[in-house]
């Protein structure tokens, strides 16, 4: 049976707001800031603003999530949960073979860069975090879930690397595919060459993940 990609351990984080998630309010407040950070961007992105979205006094909306960080921390569960899905429906089988299983990491991620969410919601996280630094955190702390999962992927393809190797260019192929957003983002100058780019990104990284030796990386060893 084919090795599949492993998934890495994953903290279970504790809830924010007063009220559990799947509640009609709490699913209101995260659909409302996931449209405003997609439509108006980082600096719309106040409880003011979301509470006017969903159509409440922000005394109440304050009421479940007293900031907006807690806001962050639910919607990147939320899209962890997503991708941890689309992960165990298209990579994690075990009739696939380690390369087909990276492979198809690769072409979702880029996938979904293509759409207008993830290009919207990534680039205003991005700006947000560089002022935030609580904001900085969860985006970090996201990534490197994010990472563990690129990292148990490339494992069985290059037994020799060490994990300290394996995370470097677990970061490194995660830094080659999110970089792309900018250019060939939803709406950006040069989506039109996303299904080019992806080729090219399946076929160098893939190639990256076979044959990188310990010795290239001797500092992490």
């Amino acid at each position: 049976m084919t090795k599949t990609a492993e998934k890495p351990a994953r903290t279970a984080p504790v809830r924010p707001g007063i009220y559990g998630r799947g509640t009609e309010t709490v699913d209101l407040i995260l659909n409302a800031a996931l449209d405003v950070l997609v439509e108006e961007g980082a600096a719309a992105f106040t409880l003011r603003r979301i509470a006017t979205r969903c159509g409440m006094q922000v005394g109440r909306l304050s009421y479940h999530f007293a900031r907006k960080e807690l806001l962050i921390q639910l919607l990147l569960d939320d899209l962890l949960d997503y991708y941890e899905r689309m992960l165990d429906e298209t990579v994690r089988q075990p009739h696939l073979d380690p390369a087909e299983q990276l492979r198809r990491m690769i072409t979702l991620v880029l996938d979904d860069i293509g759409t207008k969410r993830t290009t919207h919601v990534f680039t205003e996280l991005w700006a947000l975090s560089n002022h935030n630094p609580a904001v900085a955190e969860r985006v970090a702390a996201f990534y490197r879930y994010a990472h563990a999962n690129i990292a148990a992927a490339i494992a069985p393809l290059n037994p020799a690397l060490s994990p300290a190797q394996l995370d470097v260019v677990a970061r490194f192929v995660s830094s080659a595919l999110e970089g792309t957003t900018i250019f060939a983002g939803h709406g950006k100058p040069w989506a039109h060459q996303m299904p080019q780019m992806q080729r090219l990104a399946v076929h160098a990284l893939l190639h990256l993940a076979r044959t990188i030796k310990p010795e290239d990386l001797p500092d992490l060893g």
